[in-house]
């Protein structure tokens, strides 16, 4: 099916790896010209750059800290300059660590609060200028919200709080034409995944694969399905939404 996505603007933040790469590839490949962003150089920045330059369109990989406000604005500086709009805004990248709540060090707290919550919010922000009607902001949260996962009460908080924050621009914006939703993952293959031990890999793979309706994990392509869809027309009166891609975990 056509999502009629051809010559539009897109902003993933963090797209070099995981699912955010896999969303950067399909909007690629459907005709989007994509800017991404990391934090960090890597052999992942320089492959994601060379499969943007098979895939073809107007595409950029650039460094960015979304937790300085400084970088953020420059970044959105490259799209304006770059692109002129933006029809699609992904906000997926963000950090996780696993420490008992008991132990939790302020720092680290408010690490990932940094991280996940003020750097959407830097971004959204900076955004505003180039959003318009019609314009669709998604932000990749987490299962976890529901189901509250031990050692990740932080990062699980912050999750939450990018629920409220996108109902409430959802309400906001919407006068506008401009649209917010979350989706919230379940258990992803990604890199990290497939970087473990084969028996721990399998054993997690059994694991959460037997708690979903479907009976496996989901693949970063099956994430950016959701994107896509988003992305389009298709999905003109859908806001406000936590919209769940998890293959029915329980």
């Amino acid at each position: 099916m056509d999502l009629a996505l051809q010559g539009k603007k897109a902003l993933v933040t963090g797209g070099t790896r995981g699912v955010g790469r896999g969303v950067v590839l399909a909007l690629a490949r459907a005709g989007v010209d994509v800017v991404t962003c990391y934090q960090r150089e890597s052999d992942y920045v320089a492959s994601l750059e060379a499969e943007l330059k098979e895939t073809g369109g107007d595409h950029a990989v650039v460094r960015a800290d979304l937790t300085e406000p400084s970088d953020v604005a420059g970044l959105l500086e490259q799209v304006k300059d770059r692109h002129g709009r933006l029809d699609l805004l992904v906000n997926n990248a963000g950090a996780i660590s696993h420490i008992p709540y008991a132990e939790l060090p302020l720092e680290e707290f408010q690490r990932i609060f940094t991280t996940n919550v003020t750097g959407a919010h830097l971004v959204i922000q900076n955004a505003l200028p180039l959003l318009g009607a019609g314009s669709s902001v998604v932000s990749i949260g987490s299962r976890a919200v529901e189901a509250g996962i031990p050692l990740r009460a932080h990062y699980t908080a912050t999750k939450a709080a990018l629920v409220g924050l996108n109902r409430s621009l959802a309400k906001e914006f919407g006068p506008k034409g401009i649209r917010f939703n979350v989706i919230a993952l379940g258990v992803i293959e990604t890199e990290n995944f497939h970087a473990l031990p084969e028996e721990q890999r399998t054993l997690m793979a059994e694991r959460y694969g037997a708690k979903t309706a479907l009976g496996r994990l989901g693949t970063p392509d099956e994430v950016a399905g959701a994107v896509l869809w988003l992305a389009s027309d298709l999905s003109r009166y859908v806001t406000g939404n936590v919209i769940g891609v998890d293959g029915g975990i329980s």
